[in-house]
């Protein structure tokens, strides 16, 4: 769901693009223009409880007012604006309001718990949007595929999800009490996502609300659609420019086989019992010149129907491209096509 599409910004996504540049700038403004005006944005929890300022729960946590805590959200926002993607602006929205409302009670439940369980008294949480960005780590987790690209010290795994959770580390760190909003944003997320109470159904953003947001957003926040190849690297060595060159060919390649492949089943799918092991025809660049025993298929033998490259498929990868949306089919045709490489399996079938 998230390789092909991350080289497109913030394509699709006026939502997410609307939340890093509002708030960013708003911060700013109170921050280094108007700084007189901070204390009406302060989440102070005493307030809303002895002095009932109860608009404090609205305005305390809508605009960061710590410059750090802006940047790491925004860079969270970012990241999850594969949510608009997927689901559509109207549902991402409706997530990030049920996770803002249900967020706020939370809050006051644990600093209540936390005082009366540990005499830890918590009257100013950090401001900002930020029960809903911590909410969104429970579909990231969930939903997204977890893909391995390297090895640290041949132990440590780097996936391509450890950058966000090393952000939402850093942010977690950013201040004494964040990890209350983190625990609260959690929750919250978990309730959403999980809908044990029925929650989705009343705590969500109305559809001429959606309308009405789709007209102001789009106009100012749309894109237009991006070119489908980044260039190469300009700053890059010769031998790097090289390398990249060679694995852009080599997964070309491998979608013009997959594609071929797809093709030639359309054709024959009335007399076709089992799909050619079409790997030993074409090689990838890497592999060419390896294998050269398989040369043609042998028709003798009666496991020509059964080709064995269909138990090469990894279930596990064909279980996250299923949980992307795609069929069963497609997509162990596609992992086929890449060796069980789930970048190029789920490129070419977000392409097609």
């Amino acid at each position: 769901m998230f390789t092909s599409t991350g080289s497109r910004g913030l394509y699709k996504a006026p939502l997410s693009k609307s939340l890093l540049l509002l708030p960013t700038v708003l911060t700013v403004l109170l921050t280094v223009l108007l700084p007189q005006y901070q204390d009406l944005f302060i989440y102070n929890l005493q307030a809303v409880r002895q002095g009932k300022q109860f608009w404090r729960l609205v305005s305390g946590r809508l605009i960061c007012l710590d410059l750090k805590d802006t940047f790491c959200s925004s860079l969270l926002i970012y990241n999850f604006r594969i949510f608009e993607r997927r689901f559509g602006s109207h549902k991402f929205a409706s997530f990030l309001f049920g996770a803002w409302i249900l967020s706020a009670f939370v809050d006051l439940l644990l600093t209540e718990a936390l005082r009366y369980m540990f005499e830890l008294k918590v009257d100013v949480l950090p401001a900002g949007l930020l029960g809903p960005v911590f909410a969104l780590f429970v579909p990231f987790y969930c939903s997204i595929p977890r893909v391995q690209v390297t090895q640290l010290l041949g132990h440590i795994s780097i996936t391509n999800k450890s950058l966000t959770y090393i952000v939402g580390a850093q942010l977690l760190t950013s201040s004494a009490y964040m990890w209350v909003v983190a625990c609260s944003g959690l929750i919250a997320g978990m309730l959403y996502y999980s809908n044990k109470l029925a929650v989705q159904k009343f705590l969500r953003v109305p559809g001429w609300a959606a309308r009405c947001g789709s007209m102001l957003l789009e106009p100012v926040f749309s894109d237009s659609e991006p070119t489908a190849e980044a260039p190469l690297g300009m700053g890059a060595t010769l031998d790097i420019q090289r390398q990249q060159r060679m694995d852009m060919l080599d997964q070309q390649l491998l979608l013009s086989q997959l594609a071929h492949l797809r093709r030639t089943a359309q054709q024959q799918q009335a007399q076709q019992t089992g799909l050619l092991n079409w790997n030993r025809f074409f090689p990838t660049l890497r592999h060419r010149g390896q294998n050269r025993h398989h040369e043609g298929p042998q028709p003798q033998q009666p496991t020509h129907i059964h080709p064995p490259d269909n138990t090469a498929v990894a279930e596990d990868q064909v279980a996250r491209l299923m949980e992307m949306g795609f069929s069963r089919m497609d997509a162990q045709e596609a992992l086929r096509a890449s060796n069980n490489d789930i970048n190029i399996a789920t490129n070419f079938l977000l392409q097609h």
